[in-house]
């Protein structure tokens, strides 16, 4: 099974999720998402794929989101793609693929419908 986590090694529910499937006996590829952030179109297909709500996928918590506007009414879902794109520490994480599907892990438990 091919599995992909899009992680942060400073969020614990990354780390967790990480753990979960390490101990379920995968080794995923991981992408820390800080440093080498998935493109534009890569966020919008993942969300997509997800079938959720764009803004279910961003970092509402992160100060950033609220000094950029997008916690106003009005703000589109493309205008929160750019953002998350321009910024990645606006993505939500962790968001793990594997073949049975994607989804984002918070609560890390929910990896486990993934392996």
């Amino acid at each position: 099974m091919t599995i992909t986590i899009y992680h942060n090694p400073n969020c614990g529910t990354s780390r967790n999720t990480l753990a979960l499937i390490r101990a379920a006996g995968h080794e995923p590829r991981i992408v820390e998402y800080l440093s080498a952030p998935p493109s534009r179109a890569e966020l919008a297909s993942m969300v997509t794929r997800m079938d959720v709500p764009v803004r279910q996928v961003a970092r509402k918590k992160e100060p950033l989101y609220a000094e950029l506007g997008l916690d106003k009414p009005g703000v589109t879902d493309d205008q929160i793609l750019d953002a998350m794109a321009a910024n990645p520490v606006l993505i939500n994480r962790p968001i793990v693929e594997s073949d049975k599907g994607i989804r984002l892990c918070r609560p890390s438990e929910l990896v486990n419908d993934l392996l």
